[in-house]
């Protein structure tokens, strides 16, 4: 469990450098975000260091056995997912390309990454040591 949650958190590392590096390419390819408004360099670029943060408390957490680090590492990845959930709700629901990339990018990894937590709590506690 706590290697799948330092695979996803390094996998939000690198996505938010990359987010950071390339906000354009980030805008151009990543289905159903030029519905969501015009080009904003910052608030990409926001979410590239949100990506990263959320990720380095994720892996910290998850490497030292601190599950209210990997919790807190969690919140912004479980609210984006949740408000990709609502903007699928306003979209009508439709099965298309964009909830695909959601399903697969957004909501599967910090859902499986709150299962895995909540299974260590289980197993070992509030503490893994």
């Amino acid at each position: 469990m706590r290697m799948l949650l330092l695979v996803i958190a390094i996998a939000w590392m690198v996505a938010g450098v990359s987010i950071f590096v390339n906000p354009t390419g980030f805008h151009d390819h990543i289905p159903g975000l030029k519905m969501m408004g015009p080009y904003n360099e910052h608030f990409i670029r926001d979410v590239g260091l949100a990506f990263l943060a959320s990720g380095g408390a994720t892996a910290w957490g998850a490497y030292r056995g601190r599950p209210g680090v990997v919790i807190a590492g969690l919140a912004w990845p479980l609210l984006h997912a949740g408000f990709h959930l609502q903007v699928w709700a306003h979209r009508g629901f439709p099965l298309d390309h964009i909830f695909a990339f959601d399903v697969l990018a957004v909501i599967v990894p910090p859902g499986l990454a709150l299962l895995a937590i909540l299974r260590l709590q289980k197993i070992r506690s509030l503490e893994w040591r």
